[in-house]
């Protein structure tokens, strides 16, 4: 570090967490500058102590992001409270976390990493990333259906970003969104009578699962990691 920078994007940018999770860590007053705790918004030099729960924070690791076929039942939280988080069924042997989340029942693609930019990057909504799923529901599609799902469905008090759906056969298709609501596809599904049977992530941005099989990872490294921060660049995380 050799500039001030605000205590949150300070530990997001030696890969201590993302940006959102370093303000939650604020709020709790879990992290300290010299000894006195931190406040949101304050700034740090690089001549001072930073810790958090009383440990000081290190420099900058190696910057890790790995591609994940997350399966059935396994939690996307670093929480230790929940027993079957993401985290503990990896024992990956540095600290990373997941880039959003699947839920519960949902299997498929999901990405961690030690890098809390690029969390903070792919998860803005504004930046309008892609991420691609294959469906099954429970009775046949309608074309009409489907395209009234491409053009948006008013849950959780909004009304969804127009997206993409590709049918597959009677009971399956694709559907591709640049948003993230809570649960957002199984609720799209919901207001038309449709119930999901299952949900697989395939596809974030320009990293696909491929045939990576359910409960292995793989490192994203050469050419997929030069495209993906490629397809980052000059977005903003946060107004400085």
């Amino acid at each position: 570090m050799t500039e001030q920078l605000r205590i949150n994007k300070y530990l997001s940018s030696i890969g201590f967490c993302s940006r959102r999770e370093a303000d939650r860590l604020l709020e709790q007053g879990k992290v300290k500058i010299d000894g006195e705790t931190a406040q949101v918004g304050q700034r740090v030099m690089p001549e001072q102590e930073v810790t958090v729960n009383g440990i000081p924070v290190k420099d900058k690791p190696r910057e890790i992001i790995i591609a994940f076929n997350k399966p059935k039942g396994i939690v996307c939280t670093s929480s230790k409270k929940e027993k079957n988080n993401i985290v503990d069924y990896l024992h990956f042997p540095t600290r990373i976390y997941p880039v959003g989340r699947l839920d519960k029942d949902s299997t498929g693609l999901i990405l961690l990493t030690n890098d809390g930019e690029l969390t903070d990057c792919i998860l803005r909504g504004k930046n309008n990333h892609e991420k691609e799923y294959l469906v099954t529901v429970q009775k046949p599609l309608r074309a009409e259906i489907i395209h009234a799902m491409e053009q948006g469905v008013p849950i959780l008090d909004t009304m969804t970003r127009p997206c993409r759906i590709i049918q597959i056969d009677s009971h399956t298709f694709r559907i591709i969104l640049t948003q993230g609501l809570n649960r957002q596809i199984r609720r799209m599904c919901e207001y038309f009578g449709y119930k999901v049977i299952t949900l697989k992530r395939v596809r974030v941005m320009n990293i696909h699962l491929g045939d990576l099989k359910e409960g292995t990872w793989r490192e994203i490294t050469g050419k997929e990691l030069a495209e993906l921060k490629d397809a980052l660049k000059g977005q903003k995380f946060y107004n400085e």
